[in-house]
């Protein structure tokens, strides 16, 4: 291989708080529709964002590390972290904030923020909810926007 691509991943971890909402149904579908998770609660949210490029042969990096955790720290956790999802954070303002759809607004934002960084291009997003669940967007299995 003359000049493979090489996958490079940066983890991160956040505490929020937030509330499943539709802002379109009565309280009482809310409730029978989240149940719990209707009221304001908190999660421990892991983040493992992954971008793929080529090495540079100057460099030797896909991506400078200090970069994506920069962008990964401006664009998801100094927003998000200690903060209310559905108050507090602008790019969610409007969102039913289930771990799918904050993933779909944590990649809109990473995606923004990573485009000027060279060749390196996100490929992958997993985010943790806690320890049991967690969504996964994947550019190469047509699973990310």
């Amino acid at each position: 291989m003359t000049n493979p691509e090489v996958e490079l991943i940066h983890r991160t971890r956040f505490s929020a708080a937030h509330r499943l909402e539709n802002r379109s149904l009565s309280e009482a579908e809310n409730r029978s529709l989240y149940g719990p998770c209707y009221g304001d609660h908190g999660h421990d949210f892991h983040l493992e964002v992954c971008v793929r490029g080529s090495v540079d042969p100057r460099s030797g990096m896909v991506v400078d590390l200090v970069d994506l955790m920069r962008v990964v720290r401006e664009r998801v956790y100094e927003p998000c972290d200690h903060k209310h999802l559905n108050r507090d954070v602008p790019f969610l303002e409007g969102t039913i904030t289930t771990v799918e759809n904050v993933a779909l607004a944590l990649w809109a934002e990473l995606a923004e923020g990573l485009a000027g960084l060279g060749s390196a291009r996100l490929t992958r997003l997993r985010l943790w909810e806690g320890p049991d669940c967690a969504v996964e967007l994947d550019a190469e299995r047509g699973t990310a926007p």
